[in-house]
């Protein structure tokens, strides 16, 4: 039951991204046997690298919901940074067998058959990864916390960075999933009417796409496992909270790491002079439990000191 109950807090686009993908590269695959589509061959080992990926990244983001424990008091926020860094290294090999597949389409150009079943399955590929991106996006947007409303492809591109690292991961492979479809069908088409240098072209075009999610991915989770200082609109966010307890006077310092999806707060809090060290200590609880209270906040540590008479923090900190 424990087991069941941590993978229903697992990353809701990365399990339907899995899911999705496992049945494009089914039709994909059996459509390239057919046709002998290097294009389509190449979109296949695309849908079956996401597919994998995106089950890898759905289970490590479940066991980043694992509590705390004694021997791993910060949590588990990281392991699913570490599910997404295999993530790339399955990208990486399948992103080289595609450009190695169109290098020798190149060569040797193929002709295809069964241009109407390649188009059909690359039509329900582009819906169907157009969905899961629209999903991605929607996630991006819930994660990030953004209030105002507008163009959502606009507000994920610009808060993509926001996001936990299995969201950002769905977002960048179904967004080159879902141009990878556009590709595919032009390579097919352009192949139909002769020009047979175009499959292997595409071919290794969806290739160095792939390589760029694997970069693109690897450095976020690089960075994630090393330890990335949160957004700064999360500092912000956290500073106000804060400074909303009338007893609070200024923040000496503040530490705000990201682990995941979450985020671990270590702060030093000015308190107005005169108070007894009773009164202080059930400030300090007070305002750790108003931060407990936000839900992307997991861990607080804080001290207290008294107000020095100098102003530390600003509305707008400029981050480290």
């Amino acid at each position: 039951m424990a087991i069941v109950q941590l993978l229903k807090k697992g990353n809701t686009s990365s399990g339907i991204a899995a899911l999705g993908n496992t049945i494009l590269a089914i039709l994909k695959f059996f459509a390239a046997a057919f046709s002998g589509s290097g294009t389509m061959f190449a979109s296949a080992m695309h849908s079956l690298a996401d597919a994998i990926n995106q089950g890898f990244v759905f289970f490590g983001s479940s066991l980043a919901e694992m509590k705390p424990s004694k021997r791993f008091p910060t949590g588990f926020g990281r392991v699913v940074n570490i599910f997404c860094m295999i993530a790339v290294i399955v990208v990486s090999i399948m992103a080289y067998e595609t450009i190695l597949k169109g290098w020798k389409l190149l060569q040797h150009p193929e002709e295809s058959t069964d241009f109407l079943l390649n188009a059909l399955v690359l039509l329900a590929a582009f819906i169907i990864d157009g969905f899961i991106l629209f999903k991605a996006m929607k996630e991006i947007l819930h994660e990030a916390r953004v209030e105002k409303k507008g163009n959502i492809v606009a507000q994920a591109f610009k808060n993509v960075g926001k996001a936990s690292p299995a969201t950002r991961l769905v977002f960048y492979e179904d967004l080159v999933a879902t141009a990878g479809a556009v590709l595919a069908f032009i390579g097919i088409s352009l192949a139909e009417f002769g020009i047979l240098a175009a499959d292997g072209a595409i071919t290794i075009l969806i290739g160095l796409l792939m390589i760029f999610v694997a970069f693109r991915v690897g450095y976020d989770n690089m960075i994630g496992l090393i330890g990335v200082a949160a957004p700064i609109e999360v500092e912000i966010k956290v500073g106000q909270v804060i400074l909303e307890d009338t007893d609070a006077v200024d923040i000496h310092s503040l530490r705000i790491m990201q682990e995941g999806r979450s985020y671990h707060v270590d702060g030093i809090v000015e308190l107005r002079k005169g108070l007894t060290l009773a009164d202080a200590d059930d400030i300090k609880f007070r305002v750790k439990n108003r931060l407990l209270n936000q839900p992307e906040i997991s861990d607080v540590t804080l001290g207290i000191i008294e107000d020095d008479g100098a102003t530390s923090w600003t509305s707008s900190p400029k981050p480290l």
